[in-house]
């Protein structure tokens, strides 16, 4: 059992210090992410609500007990039900049934733990990314642009052949930072 069961258990006796926390902390995550999905306030605020019966529902009925942290948990479950709610808006068949909505296996608490362990990656990723010298920065930020290297190094005023190397040099450099925060000694 995680600690943050105890949202779950918030949820469950009503209790108003618990249900604001949960508010206050991860209301602005779901909205932001409603918003960006071609979605309205009114609707991250509904989603949120509903996220938050069917977690309750779940907890009351089912029995649920979270072995992940709280957060990407409540996320997945608006991020389906938001997906559901895209599908009925536009006419598209919805393929999960309301029965399956309530049944949150293994898998989901695997997907959100998963979920959790690449927010993680990406954040050790931009912050040893920010460690690099302000050229490497720029020579990877461009090549993952996508664009094509040999319009990169012609911006650049470099030649393909200087680029190439250079860029190989600057994804050693952020792979060895990377490796050292984690404790890895290659």
């Amino acid at each position: 059992m995680h600690a943050d069961q105890r949202y779950l258990e918030g949820l469950l006796h009503n209790d108003g210090r618990v249900i604001e926390e949960i508010y206050r902390r991860f209301a602005p995550g779901i909205k932001r992410h409603i918003l960006l999905n071609k979605g309205s306030e009114a609707d991250a605020a509904d989603i949120f609500q509903e996220s938050l019966i069917d977690i309750y529902n779940q907890t009351k009925y089912k029995g649920l007990v979270l072995t992940c942290p709280f957060e990407p948990f409540l996320l997945l479950v608006c991020r389906r039900k938001w997906l559901n709610e895209q599908k009925k808006r536009a006419h598209i068949r919805v393929t999960k049934s309301t029965d399956d909505v309530f049944d949150y296996g293994e898998d989901v608490f695997k997907t959100a733990e998963e979920a959790l362990r690449q927010e993680d990656r990406v954040r050790v990723f931009m912050v040893q990314f920010e460690r690099l010298g302000e050229k490497c920065r720029e020579i990877l930020s461009l090549s993952l642009s996508g664009e094509h290297q040999e319009k990169i190094a012609a911006a650049l005023g470099v030649t393909y052949g200087y680029l190439r190397k250079k860029k190989s040099e600057c994804m050693a450099t952020l792979l060895s930072f990377i490796q050292e925060h984690y404790g890895d000694p290659r």
